[in-house]
């Protein structure tokens, strides 16, 4: 009896190994050595530059936040990724040190146990907090707390794409003066981002020393990323994750390809219509659904949004005194489809996904045509067919999409490379809105309608659909032809 409960007690802790293997022999991510919070001696604006980079221009403790800078630094191997299987180390022990930025609840009471770690987007020659922009809001009221990781070159050291001191050493010699991500300049090719975005999740994950979460309890940690980023992290994905296994799941915004199918770490991706262009691959960029990865295109978005927009320019303008990229384009930009309202939800859904196994659901593709090259399929007015449909491009008011281009001629305006990625927004003519909508309870009747489908197929937020009914109730349209029609009924009596 004694000898059938110790080979039952063997068994029953093989198979509790065999089912935890991968993280069994998961190379151990080493904890940097945390430095702060770095003290901010000086107010946002200031020519001395000696507070964080970037930082909000909203109070964040009027939402229970706090918002705090840190020095992380280490060892780092550098890796080879090309293969698209597990990374294998080139080489040791480079030296680096850079900056995390932490905006989380101030009390364990609000936090959500949830960390998103932004990999810091560098595409535009500075960093950017590209997932904090559009998102800031759904954050703290749903208690996640945000993590910005400076990894690359670019975003530290800057380079030469425009006129402006774009690199934190460059802004802030003062502050970020000891900042360095090359080990002396002797790596120049971004290799080492991926061990120094491992071990900014580690320090916060399992932190040692200095606590950058403030004592919270952190039980989820997201690795997100936009644009460049998301690609970054669909090779971090592929090569370092499985030596590492330290993210519970992937969230990739208006980015990311080439995802190996053979991982079981849960992946969420958004693309926006102008990630399904054939500037960007078009179709053939997307990558299956399945158990553990799910994309979703949101119809009449840009790859940069108005809503990030309106949240950036002040604070770029702030920190360098002009805006690098003005936003003059061939077609008036931004999109207004408020993509956002999709990806406030994708965090929850994601959330669920890796707490409960519970999938997101499917999405519709953008429908394109069977001709080579594909076209994307429009309607009467210019607007995609098929993939998510927000009340703003299924309600229309407006003509947007995810297309613009830069201005080419030199007398019109400066050339901006970036037009590509704002969509167009081009407001119906009054003639045409009182054709689709001759009394304001049909365009109302209509929103409600859309909201509530998207709603119900967990495409948006019950405050996003609120939001919708809200504004369609309190608009124009529909008003003045019925006040018209009014008129010359009483005319005619």
């Amino acid at each position: 009896m004694k000898k059938h409960m110790f080979l039952t007690t063997i068994v029953l802790v093989g198979l509790f190994l065999f089912a935890f293997v991968p993280s069994v022999f998961a190379e151990t991510v080493p904890n940097p050595i945390v430095t702060g919070p770095v003290a901010v001696t000086a107010a946002p604006g200031d020519t001395s530059h000696d507070y964080v980079y970037f930082t909000p221009m909203e109070d964040l403790s009027a939402y229970g936040y706090v918002e705090e800078e840190f020095f992380i630094e280490g060892l780092a191997n550098r890796y080879d990724t090309t293969s698209g299987t597990d990374g294998t180390i080139i080489s040791s022990d480079h030296t680096y040190r850079t900056r995390i930025v932490v905006r989380r609840p101030k009390n364990n009471r609000r936090f959500n146990g949830v960390v998103i770690l932004e990999w810091q987007n560098v595409s535009a020659g500075y960093e950017l907090d590209a997932h904090w922009a559009p998102s800031w809001k759904h954050f703290m009221q749903k208690g996640y707390a945000w993590v910005g990781v400076s990894a690359q070159r670019v975003g530290v050291h800057g380079n030469d794409i425009n006129a402006v001191d774009n690199g934190l050493v460059d802004w802030s010699p003062t502050r970020y003066g000891t900042l360095d991500v090359t080990d002396g300049g002797t790596v120049t090719d971004d290799s080492l981002c991926y061990d120094i975005y491992s071990q900014a999740a580690q320090a916060v994950k399992s932190p040692i020393g200095i606590d950058p979460m403030g004592g919270l309890e952190v039980e989820i940690i997201i690795a997100a990323g936009a644009s460049q980023s998301a690609s970054r992290l669909s090779t971090y994905h592929n090569s370092i994750h499985p030596l590492h296994e330290i993210f519970d799941g992937y969230y990739l915004l208006v980015g990311g390809a080439g995802l190996r199918t053979d991982l079981n770490v849960k992946v969420f991706q958004y693309l926006s219509e102008t990630d399904l262009s054939m500037i960007f691959g078009g179709p053939f960029r997307r990558m299956a659904d399945s158990d553990h990865f799910k994309s979703w295109e949101v119809t009449g978005t840009g790859h940069s949004s108005y809503v990030s927009s309106v949240y950036r320019d002040p604070i770029v303008i702030r920190e360098f005194g002009e805006e690098p990229w003005p936003p003059e384009c061939s077609n008036p930009p931004y999109s207004r489809a408020r993509g956002q309202f999709v990806i406030d939800i994708q965090y929850d859904h994601l959330v669920r996904w890796i707490k409960d196994d519970i999938a997101p659901p499917t999405a519709p593709k953008i429908l394109f045509s069977d001709s080579y090259p594909p076209e994307m399929m429009r309607d009467e007015f210019g607007i995609a067919i098929g993939g998510i449909r927000l009340p703003d491009v299924d309600v229309p008011i407006a003509l947007n999409t995810g297309v613009n281009f830069p201005i080419t001629d030199p007398n019109i305006g400066p050339y901006n490379p970036f037009c590509v990625l704002y969509g167009t927004y081009l407001p119906f003519e009054d003639s045409l809105l009182g054709e689709l909508y001759p009394s304001h309870g049909r365009y109302v009747r209509k929103v409600v309608e859309s909201a509530l489908a998207n709603r119900k197929a967990g495409y948006i937020t019950k405050k996003a659909f609120w939001q919708f009914i809200f504004e369609a109730a309190h608009s124009d349209i529909g008003k003045k032809k019925s006040k018209w029609k009014k008129k010359n009924r009483k005319s005619h009596r």
